[in-house]
């Protein structure tokens, strides 16, 4: 499948595709339990949480992993898993802390995560993932999901013209390491938030093709800005969603 430069539908596409799985998204029949109308009331520079779910390929949505199944950088003291009810444990949703600390109406021009060196089996995983167009899941102020690519292929121009076994030998695997997060707030409230993996920039991308070891940073940033939508309409985005595209550039 041909990487483009229409990320947005392949969102819809997971979306979807959870849909058809029985999670509704949207607020009248999620069956993640909703937070209260006071619980999503913060202050400026209070803290939103930011909760994993799982990592899995785009091409089959129903074959998911945990989240730290991957080597992503882990809470200074250690990952916790949230309890959640049966419900959620059956459709494989298995929420646990991250490393971020993203606070309310507070940007972040560039926070590292961590420091680390990848080994040898770490990177062979990471290619693997990279290769099946693996993305994760987060859910953003408890109930707000949000999806981003782990990384991306790429192969030269006279690769793409040659052989498969040419294509093959000439492909090249990036990881993202940068996370870049747009979250929209109206008043005391969170009411959107989308990441970005920064796939166009090379400064924020590391090549995992052959390396055996590979110390890499991994960091994020955060923009804030306001909105008119309201609190109880801020999952309308997701139920208006109604087809389902047969044909998606993965961009």
């Amino acid at each position: 499948m041909r990487r483009g430069c229409k990320r947005a539908q392949w969102i819809i596409a997971v979306i979807l595709s959870a849909l058809a799985a029985g999670r509704r998204l949207d607020a009248a029949g999620d069956n993640r339990q909703l937070l209260d109308h006071q619980t999503h009331v913060y202050k400026k520079g209070e803290v939103v949480q930011m909760f994993a779910n799982h990592v899995g390929p785009y091409h089959n949505p129903s074959e998911t992993y945990q989240y730290y199944t991957l080597p992503f950088c882990q809470p200074k003291g250690g990952k916790q898993y949230i309890t959640e009810d049966l419900g959620e444990v059956l459709e494989g949703d298995r929420l646990v802390t991250t490393p971020f600390e993203i606070k309310f109406q507070q940007d972040v021009e560039h926070q590292q995560l961590c420091n680390k060196t990848l080994d040898a089996k770490e990177l062979d995983m990471l290619r693997t993932a990279v290769a099946r167009d693996f993305y994760f899941q987060m859910f953003f102020d408890d109930d707000l999901p949000v999806w981003g690519f782990v990384g991306k292929t790429e192969r030269n121009k006279q690769a793409a013209a040659g052989t498969a076994q040419q294509q093959q030998s000439d492909l090249r695997f990036f990881l993202f390491t940068h996370f870049h997060f747009d979250i929209a707030y109206n008043g005391d409230n969170v009411i959107e938030v989308n990441v970005s993996t920064s796939a166009s920039d090379p400064r924020r991308t590391r090549d995992i093709t052959t390396a055996s070891s590979l110390p890499v940073e991994f960091s994020y940033s955060v923009k804030w800005q306001p909105t008119a939508v309201q609190l109880e309409d801020r999952m309308d985005r997701y139920s208006r969603i109604s087809f389902l595209p047969q044909h998606l550039e993965v961009g």
